[in-house]
């Protein structure tokens, strides 16, 4: 599956922005879902992931009550809604697939657990 990430961004402290990741290639809904995060100098980090359907959802402490998954498998494409965004946040943003689908649990915050990985989207917050 080829995945492409999009809609970053400079915002200020406090804004939001909704990241979006088009699937092609082969069926979406056979996949579950993650978002994770880079920054320079840093590992690559789990930000947040939705299983196949959409019923389970999993996030990271740092963004929970901020950032909201969601899928539309009619359209192939995964959403990150990023609300109240902090500098810290600043990151290239990548979307990953997983061929595990089921139920989303702390196995899915390792980057180890994805098949494909889109290209990455800029995501700036300035202070």
């Amino acid at each position: 599956v080829q995945l492409q990430a999009s809609g970053g961004g400079l915002v200020q402290a406090g804004g939001s922005l909704r990241l979006s990741c088009a699937a092609s290639g082969r069926t979406f809904s056979n996949y579950n879902m993650g978002w994770f995060r880079q920054a320079p100098g840093n590992e690559r980090e789990f930000v947040a992931a939705i299983s196949w359907s959409g019923g389970s959802t999993y996030y990271a402490d740092s963004v929970k009550g901020r950032f909201t998954i969601s899928r539309d498998n009619a359209k192939n494409t995964v959403y990150l809604q990023m609300n109240s965004l902090k500098p810290e946040d600043t990151a290239v943003y990548y979307c990953a697939a997983d061929r595990r689908i089921g139920r989303v649990d702390k196995r899915a915050t390792m980057p180890a657990e994805y098949d494909y990985w889109g290209q990455g989207t800029q995501v700036t917050v300035s202070s």
